[in-house]
Order: structure tokens, then sequence, then C-alpha cells
């Protein structure tokens, strides 16, 4: 009996089919096994508990902050070059991140806070089309600004002695990507959409995981 005769007789005997339909059904599944998922992000710090003002005066802190993933960076309003284009590539991650809805949130520290009033702030939020809902730009204290950045973020900031020297205040161009436990787990450098893509992905990555 050749081949072809004796798959035609399988053919009609119920455990063929039992046979083919399973086999059918477990590929998926066994490649959905086998697919190598993305490593688990570093934990590289844990940010401590803070309170500062938002561009509306309003208390602004870790309380707020925890239960969700959010992403920092650092600017100050009289920044002539670099917090321009920072704030426009913000811009485009809240723009990317506008379906997260609550389980997500932008957040700017000013490195200049005695400048840079809640008033300054929320001008310089309108100018740039940060929405209320998602984006919180944060001033205060100077002390309290160096303790959550440099400290808990391993974040560089500096300012001289003059706040008439705009050329002395200094900050990192990295945003931080923090998970609703406050714990830091990645920095990226989003002068490029590369690396936006990047951190949209490790975004999506913590929200789906749940951490």
């Amino acid at each position: 009996m050749s081949l072809d005769e004796r798959l035609a007789r399988a053919a009609f005997r119920p455990v063929f089919w039992v046979i083919f339909v399973s086999v059918i059904f477990a590929l998926p599944i066994v490649r959905s096994v086998r697919a190598r998922l993305p490593p688990t992000l570093p934990v590289l710090g844990t940010i401590g508990d803070f309170v500062l003002a938002n561009q509306r005066g309003e208390p602004f802190g870790s309380a707020e902050l925890r239960g969700k993933v959010w992403v920092a960076d650092f600017i100050f309003t009289r920044c002539p070059t670099e917090c321009p284009l920072l704030t426009e590539r913000m811009g485009k991650v809240q723009h990317r991140a506008r379906n997260l809805g609550s389980a997500f949130e932008l957040v700017s520290f000013s490195v200049d806070p005695e400048w840079d009033t809640p008033a300054r702030l929320d001008a310089y939020a309108r100018a740039h089309r940060a929405s209320p809902r998602m984006w919180a730009f944060l001033t205060g204290p100077y002390d309290v600004i160096r303790k959550t950045v440099v400290e808990g973020m391993k974040i560089g900031i500096g300012r001289g002695a003059s706040a008439a020297d705009l050329g002395s205040i200094f900050h990192d161009s990295h945003v931080v990507l923090v998970d609703p436990a406050m714990r830091i787990r990645g920095y990226y450098d989003v002068s490029n959409d590369d690396g936006i893509d990047t951190l949209m992905r490790d975004i999506g990555m913590i929200i789906a995981r749940g951490g």
C-alpha cells in the first residue's frame, strides 16, 4: 500500500482528526512559550519622599506620583538653548503616551527655582502645549530639589553664586524613568527618535508587567 493510500485511509479515522487538530492548536502555544520576552529592567535606585509645588501652585510630589509610571526631566525657563529642545522632546513623549491616562505622568523639575515661580512655569508649560492633566512642572526650595534630583535620581545639577549668571546653571539632559514604587528603571537620551522609541517601549513594559 502506498503512502498516499495509507494517508487517505487514516483520514477516515476519528483519531487522525483528534491528533491533527491538537497539533494545529498546539503550534501557536509552543511558539509563544519559546518566544523570548524582553528582560526585566534593572532597578537603579529609589527616590525618597518629597513635596514641591506644581505650575498651579499646588503641593505636588511623591504622594501624587506613587502608583504611576513617570518620566522626569530637568529644565529652567530662562534657558535659551537646551531646555526648549528638551521640552519639545518631552512633548513628543506626551503625545505618544496620551492614551495611558492616569497610569502615567511627565514631571519637569526646575533647577532655577528662585526664578521659576509657579506662574512662570505655568506660562512656560502653556507655551509648550503641556497637558496639565499629565505633565507637572515643579519648583520649590532648592535644597529639596537638589536632594530629590542629585541624591535621589543621581542627576547632576548646579548653579553659581549669582542668580544672574545663567551660564553657571547646569543640569543633565537625560530623562529618568521611574516605576510606581518610586524606583529608577532607566536613563534615556531623547535627543533623537531612537531614544524616545526605547523610552516608550520601556514605559509600556513596566505598565504591562505591573512594575
